[in-house]
């Protein structure tokens, strides 16, 4: 196998016969691209032909499930992938068009090691990708995505005999009767169902209407261009226009769903956005009162209430940060043997006897209809209004390059330490630690704290704050945090802000 050719360049001979691939794609937990600006269908070929190779070198059984989100290039990118695959001598089992969590748990139906699916997720379009894994239910993590990307852009794809082919069929049917079993509600909700024409509009509405949940539909019409917005449940657009939804319907609350499907986001029945976070609180509060003693992990991204909220410290619950990224959570909470874990973008990780451990949007819709109905005397907003109280930012997302993210975050690290060391404040308050598992969070003596790390999947450093306090701490919080931000002139303008 050649080598990838960086100067290949579009509308050329070239270009439809040799690969190319922006070597920034590979991501610390999957691969993403702009299609096809940053790689080309045999640069796609190239990929499948080293994970495959990376399949084979680690001696696993050379056996794959492949899907694809709906986008309309999905396909082709799947195809492409899927012949240098075969090409590595792997047996694929194409399960079809599906959401990501629906790929996982083909792993287990279908009882192969290893999963591809094509999906740039909540990416806008003009964006492709790959998350992938060979060890269920986990994904590639930074190491693995090393290894691939060093096979691949090194021309080290090795071609093997025994490549093969089938399409499967109910899969889909048989994810959907996996979430939901036999359980029905037994008290009566409508839920706003919102899926920004993404791909989980080809199941929320089902999975809603097999629980007994009476739907209210919101943008579930399958449409690749996404008319509406990007689906993304992280995004204020997306949850301002489910929060109007609400309000206008008089809905029990609202559940958004990402681009493949793996993300979950709420708003009450008063039109509350209310973070990913805090509602992963409220359903470890829930959990803890079922599997008291449970270890439940949190992103650096995510409240401290996990560690500090008194209902869970009164079921002996036991709080693990650690790095966001959906394949660094789903290691921690099979090396911890977590019960859950929970990011502030909306990934959760339900593992036994609740889930597999893999991130799944209609897994988590699943268990919060079955919460509501363990507590059929409580409100959404009910549930929202017993969690202590804290302010906070929605996740912020400041440009940065990929090809600088890293060395910038690494230099504002080093200047938010010192600012420590030296006795600095932040909004105000004294520095009580700096924990740098992934990035930088300064946690104050208050227990407030200001994060800044870089995003694994996009062009951009990540900042998100909290204050036990108030809305006036917060923003001085952030204004701190911002101006040592602002110091790196490689950082340019937020997404949103405070």
């Amino acid at each position: 196998m050649t080598k990838p050719a960086p100067t290949v360049t579009q509308n050329t001979w070239e270009f439809l016969r040799d690969p190319m691939i922006v070597p920034t794609g590979f991501r610390e937990y999957d691969a993403r691209w702009k299609y096809p600006d940053d790689i080309n269908l045999p640069g796609i070929t190239a990929l499948g032909l080293g994970l495959g190779t990376q399949i084979r070198r680690r001696g696993i059984d050379p056996v794959i499930a492949v899907g694809n989100d709906y986008r309309d290039y999905s396909l082709s990118i799947k195809n492409a992938l899927i012949v240098g695959l075969m090409q590595a001598g792997i047996q694929v089992k194409d399960i079809g068009p599906c959401l990501s969590p629906m790929a996982y748990f083909a792993q287990f139906h279908l009882d192969v090691p290893a999963v591809a699916m094509v999906t740039a997720s909540h990416n806008p379009n003009g964006w492709t990708g790959v998350k992938m894994g060979f060890e269920r239910p986990l994904t590639h993590g930074p190491d693995e995505m090393a290894e691939l990307r060093d096979i691949v852009l090194n021309g080290e794809g090795e071609a093997a005999a025994g490549g093969g082919y089938e399409f499967v069929h109910g899969v889909r049917e048989a994810y959907l009767d996996d979430l939901v079993g036999d359980f029905r509600m037994t008290r009566k909700l409508r839920v706003v169902c919102a899926t920004g024409n993404g791909t989980a509009s080809a199941f929320a509405p089902e999975l809603f209407a097999r629980m007994g949940v009476e739907v209210i539909a919101s943008h579930n019409r399958l449409d690749y261009t996404f008319p509406h917005y990007n689906p993304n449940p992280e995004a204020m657009e997306m949850l301002h226009d489910m929060a109007d939804t609400v309000r206008k319907t008089g809905a029990d609350f609202a559940l958004g769903f990402d681009g493949d499907g793996d993300r979950c986001g709420v708003v009450d029945d008063e039109g509350e956005e209310i973070f990913a976070d805090k509602v992963g609180v409220i359903m470890a509060r829930d959990l803890s009162g079922i599997y008291p003693g449970a270890t439940f992990v949190a992103d650096v991204k995510s409240t401290g209430l996990f560690a500090s909220d008194p209902t869970l410290i009164a079921n002996g619950i036991k709080a693990d940060y650690w790095k966001t990224g959906h394949s660094h959570m789903k290691r921690r909470v099979k090396e911890l043997g977590a019960l859950a874990g929970f990011e502030k973008s909306g990934h959760y990780f339900l593992a036994e006897p609740i889930g597999r451990g893999y991130d799944c949007g209609m897994r988590v819709a699943v268990e919060i209809c079955k919460l509501m109905d363990r507590n059929p005397d409580k409100s959404m907003s009910d549930l929202r209004r017993d969690l202590p109280r804290t302010y906070a930012t929605p996740t912020m997302s400041p440009y940065c390059s990929d090809t600088e993210k890293y060395a910038t975050l690494e230099r504002i690290v080093a200047k938010l330490v010192a600012r420590a060391d030296a006795g600095d404040t932040l909004g105000g308050r004294p520095i009580k630690e700096i924990v740098t598992v992934n990035g930088a969070r300064v946690i104050l003596d208050n227990g407030g704290w200001g994060l800044v790390r870089a995003s694994s999947n996009t062009p951009n450093l990540v900042v998100v704050c909290e204050s036990p306090e108030s809305d006036e701490e917060l923003r001085a919080i952030f204004a701190d945090l911002d101006a040592v931000i602002r110091t790196e002139p490689s950082v340019g303008a937020y997404d949103q802000t405070i």
